[in-house]
């Protein structure tokens, strides 16, 4: 018996404690620094260059509006052929690039701040929405960086802003059965080939909210990677409410009326967007909030159901007694504003969300990583706080990970921000909901 517990005791595998030892976010050339009278122009130089027609007076006031009221600043990124007004005729050489520049450009800082040897990557996982190649991103890392022959490599597509935190938790899995390794993570997103020229006004709310970037982050499983960490990962939430056809079709690439390709996002949004994360979380209360919080939920539940007759609000839990830093994707400023009034967060709190909104844009599934990058150049990152990183996104998706920082974060000269974060943050104005938001454009 004594040997036979013995036995398991020395082949049970416990389960590893993974670390995120760095990251870097992409900052693409001045070059491509693209206002949002700039965006206009060449869309109407785009549309003229591609088919020689030209857009409607009602489109392009739909657009200003939008990009008036977006959040987005003046400084946010597009790619190299938008600035090309001769034309629009994106090819496959043209995405490529746009991808290669963004993951080799985050890659490469990574590898410089970690000192990382290529040859020690055992797990690559890399993520990107609409851009779908052959051979695959994961494939292209590969062969960029003379990776080994034995190494896991993952391809994630179609999954929208929320998979640079799904790949957070697929490296996690793979960290458990993968020992004394590192996983590198890419997430970037392509905008060349999906600049949208047509009529529907649903589908030109991705031209203009999207933007170019990109991030790389390097997770680790080995323990003696313990004191050159920044993080230590705790948690990790994921919720997928795609059976719902509403949460389905609320955000789909499709043909308009004429043909055209674009991605329409629908007025169902932002109901989708809700009971997704109200979904995410209650599982993520369950882990993380303190006793007295769970005992007031818990509390207003029962009542509520026993005084149905009475008006009784349902009771928000204080997260900010769980967390020190909240990081929801950027998406856009209403699901911004849902999300602030449904956990009811200070504007401080929601800070670095609306900032990176207004400088980056949204860069899909890497928003979160200029947001972290954000917090970090602001100096307030101390050790022992928790990180709680919110993505969500097409499904409709929604996935939640804690971090714990695992020591004060010093001065970086590779943060996106450090060199004009003097300037933050900026006081957005006050505007008027967007224009007929996630309302397709009416049939004749």
């Amino acid at each position: 018996m004594c040997l036979l517990l013995l036995w398991l005791f020395m082949t049970i595998k416990t389960s590893c404690k993974v670390y995120l030892i760095d990251f870097s976010c992409y900052k693409p050339p001045v070059s491509q620094k693209c206002t949002k009278e700039i965006l206009i122009k060449n869309a109407i130089l785009m549309k003229k260059a591609r088919d020689g027609g030209l857009l409607s007076q009602g489109t392009l006031d739909f657009m200003r509006k939008l990009l008036e009221r977006s959040g987005l600043g003046d400084s946010t990124y597009m790619p190299e052929i938008f600035s090309d007004d001769q034309r629009y005729t994106p090819s496959i050489k043209d995405s490529r690039r746009e991808v290669e520049m963004a993951i080799f450009g985050s890659i490469d800082k990574l590898l410089a701040k970690t000192g990382v040897r290529s040859e020690d990557i055992g797990i690559v996982i890399a993520n990107c929405c609409i851009y779908n190649t052959i051979p695959s991103l994961s494939s292209i890392i590969v062969n960029q960086y003379n990776l080994r022959e034995n190494v896991a490599s993952y391809n994630l597509v179609g999954m929208g802003c929320s998979a640079g935190l799904l790949a957070i938790g697929l490296a996690k899995q793979l960290l458990q059965v993968h020992q004394n390794t590192f996983a590198l993570i890419v997430s970037t997103e392509s905008i060349t080939e999906n600049g949208y020229l047509g009529e529907d006004h649903s589908k030109f709310i991705a031209n203009c909210l999207f933007r170019t970037g990109g991030a790389a982050i390097l997770l680790s499983n080995r323990p003696s990677d313990y004191h050159i960490s920044k993080y230590h990962l705790l948690h990790t939430v994921h919720n997928n409410t795609s059976r719902s056809d509403r949460s389905y079709n609320c955000i789909l690439q499709e043909e308009d009326t004429a043909g055209t390709v674009g991605v329409t996002i629908n007025k169902d949004l932002l109901t989708a967007a809700v009971s997704t994360i109200e979904a995410n979380l209650t599982a993520l209360g369950y882990l993380i909030l303190p006793m007295t919080e769970k005992l007031l939920y818990v509390t207003n539940y029962i009542t509520r159901n026993l005084l149905s007759g009475y008006k009784i609000q349902p009771y928000v839990p204080n997260y900010s007694k769980a967390v020190d830093h909240f990081l929801p994707h950027v998406g856009g400023k209403p699901v911004l504003n849902e999300l602030q009034k449904t956990l009811r967060f200070s504007d401080a709190v929601m800070e670095a969300s609306r900032m990176t909104l207004y400088r980056y844009g949204n860069t899909s599934s890497s928003s979160i990583w200029y947001e972290l990058a954000y917090v970090e150049a602001q100096g307030r990152v101390k050790k022992g706080d928790r990180v709680w990183q919110m993505a969500f996104g097409s499904g409709f998706k929604c996935s939640s990970v804690i971090w714990r920082a695992m020591k004060t974060v010093d001065y970086d000269d590779n943060n996106p921000w450090t060199d004009e974060i003097a300037g933050f943050p900026v006081t957005l104005n006050k505007c008027e909901p967007m224009p007929v938001f996630f309302e397709p454009t009416k049939k004749n």
